[in-house]
């Protein structure tokens, strides 16, 4: 990831959407802010590791060693969240170091590791980091690339002995996992599971795209995840060679960044992985190979292999390729200058391309990227979705584009757009800094080592742009655009769903066929200012503001009836959260407009306001931090937002104007119906895809509300359709907004009277028609078929609870009993009989309505295991509400979700989640007291009651997803 890249992405702070509450944000960061810098700990032995040959200013928050060994180390300061240690253990050893004979080795490695080693006898890691308080999945995971292996650790409530007691285990799973030929046979089967559940159409084309794009080098068949062959052929002995080869101490780095002294963190590592030794001299890596030129150069263009996929249930694509050899490069200012030209350059193709299909063109979607692979290859690639079977008008509409900017330099007035949002871009990370999490950063350095790079701190990554901005002139960036576009081989894949579209040699035809400059595609700078734009209406006054009751929130009421809920707070600096709710919701939407509530979610927005359409509101919002995005919960409609106080007023004129003063512009519309077309089909190439379209559907008793439109009801949908079935909409229901975060209260109540305080009074909802049940009982499950791969299905079990607010504390309640069922399931369909990778037990409660709840177990396996699922989860329902769970079971769930409640409550985003829709139902406001002894509180004997009470069997719904007979 370049310098660039690391430094446009928009951190915010960890958020949980599921739970969370504990003390105030502005405490625990107050206590953080006590523990120890980096100022105090001593220059470490080889510090200069990761900057060897850079002049980009290091990073002083962190601190980069190297013990005797080799093992090299990075460890920072951060205590957001406080108390919270990430780990990340990075050993430099991917697929692509393995022989023929050990493909699927590294990664089938990483499982083993967690199965058994030093401290941890088998079966046992799992559960001791769960009494450590880490989830298993998102706290404790690993993941295995084509070039490194890495593990990933975040612990809560760090105490000195639990921090010793974390690198003890990890050092003895890095450095002397167990290796047994049982736990090998044992591990396999979940590893083909996890093949299994990844495979269908979908991953034959990825296969098809890897093996295209580095035809000649190992990256081409070296997915992590292996060979049948290779992985059921493995041994003890077999997987030892590969971890005593690769895992070493010179061929391994340590990152902790966490909320503890950085001298005890190195002491640590220092403790734990010092005494590591080497067995003879490092092994040379791999040679990762280059692009091969073709033999012919056709014209002068350099077309290597173009590959025809014929996929019936994948959407069409057309991917080009252009790559160059990858090399490893000085990180220098100078360097990633010319990387911040380059993103210019595409950003203008990109901007150009998005504007010609908003307009109507032959193609959905298309965009220019570049990146490294693997440190295989540097390629610009250039994606097309057309938007019919005319791939031919597509490729020479984007390919006229791009001759455009080949052939003739930007504007002044192009380059100063883009480089206003370069520099929020970069500005943002700067402002917002302290809310960036250990987990996050210590991330961050793990992508930068994987790509030989370095880091830099936010204020540096702006103050490099800024000074580099004279460099940005018209003819840089046609020079960096040129050299875009050129390589030492050119290829292309063409995916179908249907055979005789194209051939290899009609496309390669395509690619060198002239075409002329289209410079239409040009956006012309407007200049809009929110001072030109209309009115909202007459503004509002402020009729009360009363203290909530809650740390320092402040329940608003506007003159015409809106409602708020205003929480100014420095928890989260530079940052704030904006959520409306208004309307409806699903419940509002008459069900013969159910088509158009699909559409609502994708066209919405982009159907601009006022007299504005979204090219004109993505000017107006050059420069500024802005969100606008919109979602549907079942009784409201929800526009929601992250910015900055300097922005805010904007933020709530762009919402308030989406509700009082929305354009109908057709080509949104026109665009989402394509759209949704072409995405049907796809959900029949899988299993899983077939949940995807279909299950909530089913679990809403077949309401069209939430059924996937079929293209026969999207071809009868209309723009005109979409303005008659949304007008109504947006113009009914009570409204509240909610802002949470660093801003001033007085200006914000300012910018409510003007904006929200001035909308029209609201039409009355009409009598609401949802109030949703699971199905009925069905001893023969329902079934659904695919058209995928014969080896793959999906079985999901349910049973009905409840709905409601006053049902809040058993909807809590009922996520630590579906985490007991999930913990259960999980050892007997994966670790047992190795039937499924990754079953998922999960409880849904709507607060909003009435009923509608459930508990819901979801698994993909082969179709001969379906009966060995529903066996397992009827027995796990039988046995809970027969016995209690043990003390220990039950804690094995409540403290990783009493860290979860505890990390996550201290951001905004957790209390938004918890209190959206406070302002109109203040019971909101109360119940959150509780969350914390509603999760941790439960006895295993209310763990039973539970169960006794929910998990009946004759009362659960069942669904199977079978392979289609063919």
């Amino acid at each position: 990831m370049s310098l660039f890249q690391r430094a446009a992405r928009r951190f915010g702070f960890f958020l949980l959407p599921l739970i969370a509450f504990a003390a105030p944000a502005d405490a625990q960061q107050q206590a953080s802010d006590s523990s120890p810098a980096a100022s105090t700990v001593p220059p470490q032995p080889g510090s200069d590791w990761l900057y060897k040959g850079s002049d980009v200013p290091q990073d002083k928050a962190w601190i980069f060693g190297t013990l005797p060994n080799g093992l090299r180390y990075a460890v920072r300061h951060n205590g957001v969240p406080p108390d919270q240690m990430s780990v990340r253990v990075l050993v430099d050893a991917g697929s692509m170091y393995e022989t023929e004979a050990q493909r699927g080795y590294a990664h089938l490695l990483e499982h083993l590791t967690f199965r058994e080693s030093k401290y941890l006898k088998e079966g046992e890691t799992i559960p001791t980091w769960q009494r450590l308080g880490a989830t298993f999945g998102s706290d404790t995971n690993a993941e295995t690339s084509p070039t490194q292996t890495v593990y990933k650790l975040d612990v809560p409530d760090m105490t000195p002995a639990k921090l010793d007691e974390t690198f003890k285990l990890l050092s003895g799973m890095i450095i002397s996992p167990i290796f047994t030929n049982h736990g090998v046979k044992t591990e396999v089967p979940i590893v083909l599971a996890e093949k299994r559940e990844r495979a269908g159409a979908q991953a034959r084309v990825a296969d098809a795209q890897r093996e295209l794009l580095f035809e000649g080098q190992p990256l081409a068949d070296r997915a992590p995840i292996g060979t049948d062959a290779t992985l059921e052929a493995a041994s003890a002995k077999s997987i030892k060679t590969f971890h005593d080869k690769w895992y070493r101490p010179d061929n391994t780095i340590v990152i902790v960044a966490g909320d503890q002294d950085p001298n005890a963190m190195i002491a640590e590592i220092k403790q734990w992985f010092g005494g590591w030794k080497a067995k003879g001299p490092k092994p040379a890596a791999p040679d990762f190979g280059k692009p091969q030129a073709p033999a012919n150069d056709d014209a002068g263009h350099p077309i290597g292999t173009v590959k025809v996929m014929v996929e019936p249930e994948m959407p069409r694509i057309l991917t080009v390729a252009i790559e160059r050899p990858w090399r490893k490069k000085n990180d220098t200012i100078v360097y990633n200058q010319g990387l911040m030209i380059d993103r210019l350059a595409m950003t203008l193709i990109n901007r150009r391309l998005e504007a010609k299909a908003r307009a109507g063109g032959s193609f959905l979607f298309a965009s220019v990227d570049s990146s490294d692979a693997s440190r295989s290859a540097n390629i610009t690639t250039i994606s097309v979705t057309p938007l019919g079977d005319d791939w031919k008008a597509a490729l020479r509409d984007v390919r006229e584009v791009i001759a455009d900017a080949v052939d003739t330099p930007p504007s002044e007035a192009e380059i100063k757009r883009e480089l206003a949002e370069f520099d929020v871009a970069f500005k943002v990370p700067v402002e917002t800094q302290e809310t960036l999490a250990a987990s996050t950063v210590a991330d961050n350095l793990v992508q930068a080592v994987d790509i030989r790079e370095t880091v830099a701190a936010p204020d540096a990554v702006y103050s490099i742009f800024r000074k580099s901005i004279p460099l940005f002139t018209p003819q840089a960036v046609l020079d960096h655009t040129r050299d875009l576009f050129k390589g030492t081989v050119e290829r292309a894949m063409y995916v179908t769903p249907k055979d005789g579209e194209a051939t290899s040699a009609a496309i390669k035809a395509a690619l060198v066929a002239p075409v002329r400059a289209d410079g239409g595609s040009r956006i012309t700078a407007r200049n809009i200012t929110f001072s030109e734009l209309p009115a909202i209406g007459t503004p509002g006054k402020l009729a009360s503001a009363k203290p909530a009751g809650l740390l320092g929130i402040e329940t608003v009421d506007l003159s015409n009836g809106v409602k708020a809920l205003l929480w100014p707070n420095d928890a989260e600096p530079g940052r704030v959260i904006v959520r409306v709710r208004f309307g409806g919701g699903y419940a509002a939407i008459p069900v013969k407009d159910a088509v158009y509530a699909q559409l609502g979610d994708a066209a919405l927005i982009d159907a601009g306001l006022a007299s504005l359409n979204r090219e004109d509101l993505d000017q107006l919002s050059t420069g500024r931090k802005l969100g606008l995005d919109f979602s549907i919960d079942d009784t409201a409609f929800v526009l929601s937002g992250d910015t900055r106080e300097a922005d805010l007023a904007d933020e709530l004129y762009l919402m308030a104007a989406k509700i009082a003063l929305p354009d109908w512009d057709p080509n949104p519309v026109k665009r989402a119906i394509a759209a949704a077309k072409i995405q049907y089909d796809t959900y029949n190439g899988s299993a899983q895809g077939m949940l995807n379209r279909d299950l909530q559907w089913l679990l809403h008793d077949r309401d069209p509300r939430w059924q996937t439109p079929t293209p026969t009801e999207l071809d009868k949908a209309t723009p005109e359709g979409f303005k008659d079935a949304w007008a109504p909409l947006l113009k009914q229901g009570p409204v509240e907004v909610d802002i949470f975060g660093d801003f001033d209260r007085d200006k914000t109540i300012a910018a409510l009277e003007k904006t929200f305080g001035a909308l029209a009074p609201r039409d009355p909802l009409p009598t609401a028609t949802l109030s949703p049940n699971i199905p009925a009982h069905n001893e023969q499950p329902v079934l659904l078929t695919h058209r995928g791969d014969a080896n793959q299905a999906a079985a999901v079990i349910a049973w009905p609870t409840g709905g409601g607010e006053k049902g809040v504390h058993i909807s809590r309640q009922l996520q630590v009993l579906a985490q007991i069922m999930n913990n259960r399931l999980f050892d007997a369909m994966r670790e047992k009989v190795g039937a499924s990778y990754a079953p998922q037990v999960a409880s849904t409660w709507p607060l909003d309505l009435p009923s509608g709840g459930f508990v819901a177990a979801t698994v993909q396996l082969r179709p001969q295991d379906m009966d060995t699922f529903f066996n397992a989860a009827d027995k796990i329902a039988a046995d809970l509400a027969a016995t209690p769970p043990s003390k220990d079971e039950l804690e094995r769930v409540t403290e990783p979700l009493k860290q979860l409640i505890t990390r996550a409550s201290t951001g905004n985003g957790f209390y938004m989640y918890q209190l959206t829709g406070g302002a109109l139902d203040p019971r909101k406001l109360t119940d959150i007291r509780s969350i914390l002894s509603d999760f941790t509180r439960i006895t295993p004997e209310q763990v039973q009651v539970l169960a006794e009470t929910f998990l009946v069997k004759d009362r659960s719904w069942r669904l199977e997803v079978m392979p289609a007979k063919k």
